[in-house]
């Protein structure tokens, strides 16, 4: 199995710019808009995998449950790194692991109704406790400021890949940062073998309630 962290020696400058310099990159958007950041290739056939692993994963790639079971290492780097560096999938079929810049901010909502759900950018005190999609008084204001996660895929990472004025601290940043996102691309492989060593694909068959109206007779 392909193994994506790479050791680095963080106290040589020529070893963390050639570790930088040289590392895969991928497309944040599109290939027209020319912007690049470090990437991995997880497609299933690049990760060195036995066959009959390979076969069980093209036979898992289109359950939800599975995606978002890697979703959840994604969500796991952003938070470590505190959404400033994020991580998505790209591609036409999405089988490389990019980094993106991102941040939390503000996302200017000041309460929420606790029965839908509905958002609201005014507060209870402005407004009242009435939601107006589902019209129960169940309109709260948030405790705290609610924050967004932003992310921007227009953005390169690094798109000269000319260190030569980086600092040494600058260079150690940035190469402790693409260690990690080496790290997120193991973990990611690593649970996609697990899933396919103790999962099977199977059929459910469920019932969907839906609504309707009809004509009824008056009592």
């Amino acid at each position: 199995m392909r193994s994506f962290y790479q050791q680095v020696d963080l106290r040589s400058r020529n070893a963390m710019e050639h570790y930088l310099c040289n590392h895969f990159r991928y497309h944040t958007m599109n290939s027209w808009n020319r912007a690049t950041s470090y990437a991995h290739n997880l497609k299933v056939h690049r990760l060195g995998l036995e066959q009959d692993i390979v076969t069980k994963l093209f036979d898992m790639i289109g359950l939800d449950e599975f995606h978002e079971r890697l979703q959840d290492h994604m969500r796991e780097f952003a938070v470590r790194h505190d959404y400033r560096w994020q991580a998505y999938m790209n591609g036409r079929s999405g089988g490389y692991l990019v980094l993106y810049q991102g941040a939390i901010e503000p996302s200017g909502y000041k309460s929420f109704c606790r029965a839908c759900g509905q958002r609201n950018y005014r507060s209870v005190k402005e407004t009242g406790s009435v939601c107006g999609v589902c019209h129960e008084p169940t309109r709260v204001d948030y405790p705290t400021t609610h924050k967004r996660v932003v992310t921007y895929p227009g953005q390169g990472v690094d798109p000269d890949q000319d260190y030569a004025d980086w600092s040494m601290s600058e260079l150690r940043d940035r190469a402790r940062l693409i260690q990690d996102f080496g790290r997120l691309a193991d973990a990611m492989v690593a649970e996609a073998v697990w899933m396919a060593n103790n999962c099977t694909v199977e059929d459910e068959v469920y019932l969907v309630e839906k609504r309707r109206q009809i004509l009824a007779p008056c009592a």
